[in-house]
């Protein structure tokens, strides 16, 4: 296993495309972003106003790009479809997530110092065996943890607690499974600790729990690197959620954050015992499924939160664990579209800086599967699992960013010294100088090019 994850590490370097970059050469393009008193009027965050700012530092290794697995994956379909899938993974290292507990692993811990690992180590060793640089998020909580009777998951269970928190007189006993985790996978370096506040923010109108979140993530915090000095750690992975109107200190074109969030963020932040990075989740869209001001413009809000993270926490690693950009209302896009506001994502993503961003993938065993990364049928990678393979072999997070530009601000751009991609934002054809180049792009299109 650790011959795998060296492998990973000299792909990922080779997989960079660009002479001798580093994570202190980058140079992403920043937008403006609001950030003020609450209830304070936001500048602007068009593109004129952009201004040039090194990303934190992190290893230039590092993909930046991956995905999460999720109920159905790979490994769990045929031993054919797990080494098809596999291989086409392999030829473009990138990151992978795995949740201890749910999202396709049983109960890892059904009676106290009594473990469960089959699951887990199934989906580990599906991420080391396909090249990817392994990440374990440490939720979910085993059911007697949380109210619930010793013993394997019940299927109501499932359905109905799993996204319960630990009571609190069982956070060390939780503390002690990640410990336990850590301490088997000694491949995977990097843990998150829990997910959006589950079980402590019922209600997002009221402030979170963020007091209780911020006493388990400390327990688990020092149990980690009690057994693992080398495990980074990271929190609070928060839900940066948006409306169109409030009172708010991160507002844009786009909408504005719930101060809730704002406030949970801070509290997390002075109070914990110690973080490598940061971890947030959000939508593009508001609470209320709203595009602002349309589907490529509501992007800017994750360039801006990003920039909001790294003003606040000295430049820590920012990674984002979920990222959403389709209404979830039965809206539905072409796929061309769908692609090209993904797409766009990610350069905001490149752009502010942020370390690593993880796709939550929608994957089935059979029938149709939107927006997965590869064919439930075949394991073939699928044009999402390609865009995302595309963007970790050109843009990993030690990738130097050149500005580039568009004769045509419709056309977005994001360039490395060697390579570049465009994308067409609208549903009409375009013709456009980029790079000094002419070039025409259907409606929508993603086009890759070498400088």
């Amino acid at each position: 296993m650790i011959v795998a994850a060296a492998g990973v590490v000299a792909a990922l370097v080779m997989a960079g495309c660009s002479s001798g970059a580093d994570a202190g050469r980058a140079a992403p393009v920043e937008r403006q972003s609001a950030v003020g008193s609450p209830g304070s009027a936001a500048p602007s965050s068009e593109a004129g106003g952009a201004s040039i700012r090194k990303p934190p530092p992190v290893d230039p290794a590092w993909p930046r790009w991956g995905f999460t697995h999720t109920g159905v994956s790979a490994n769990n379909v045929t031993e054919r479809f797990e080494r098809n899938v596999s291989g086409a993974l392999a030829r473009t290292p990138m990151a992978q997530n795995q949740h201890i507990m749910g999202f396709g692993a049983l109960n890892p811990e059904p009676r106290p110092e009594e473990f469960f690992w089959e699951d887990l180590d199934s989906r580990t060793d599906f991420m080391l065996r396909s090249g990817g640089a392994p990440i374990i998020t440490l939720c979910c909580a085993p059911d007697w943890m949380k109210g619930g009777p010793e013993g394997p998951t019940e299927e109501s269970a499932w359905a109905e607690h799993l996204e319960d928190a630990p009571y609190p007189e069982h956070f060390d006993d939780f503390a002690k499974l990640s410990a336990a985790v850590a301490k088997r996978y000694t491949d995977v370096k990097y843990f998150m600790v829990w997910n959006e506040l589950k079980g402590f923010w019922p209600d997002h109108s009221k402030p979170a729990d963020i007091k209780g979140y911020t006493e388990l993530y400390n327990k688990v915090y020092d149990a980690v690197k009690a057994v693992r000095p080398d495990a980074q750690v990271g929190g609070p992975y928060i839900g940066f959620d948006s409306n169109r109107t409030g009172k708010s200190a991160l507002r844009g074109s786009w909408g504005v954050v719930n101060q809730n969030v704002l406030d949970a963020f801070d509290y997390w932040f002075e109070h914990k015992k110690g973080a490598d990075f940061v971890v947030v989740d959000g939508a593009s869209l508001t609470d209320a499924h709203e595009l602002l001001p349309d589907a490529f413009g509501a992007l800017d809000k994750f360039g801006a939160v990003t920039a909001w993270l790294r003003d606040r926490t000295g430049d820590l690693p920012v990674w984002w664990s979920e990222w959403y950009f389709v209404p979830e209302d039965g809206t539905t896009w072409a796929e061309p579209m769908r692609l090209a506001v993904q797409a766009v994502s990610m350069m905001e993503f490149a752009e502010s800086g942020a370390a690593t961003a993880l796709y939550w993938n929608p994957q089935a065993k059979s029938g149709a599967c939107r927006g997965c990364m590869w064919a439930p049928g075949t394991g073939a990678l699928e044009p999402t699992g390609r865009l995302i393979g595309d963007f970790a072999a050109s843009f990993p997070a030690g990738a130097e960013l050149e500005r580039v530009t568009s004769s045509d601000p419709r056309v977005r751009v994001l360039a490395q010294p060697r390579r570049l991609v465009m994308v067409n934002t609208t549903d009409r054809r375009l013709s456009a100088t980029v790079d000094g180049e002419r070039v025409d792009l259907r409606p929508y299109e993603i086009k890759w090019s070498d400088r």
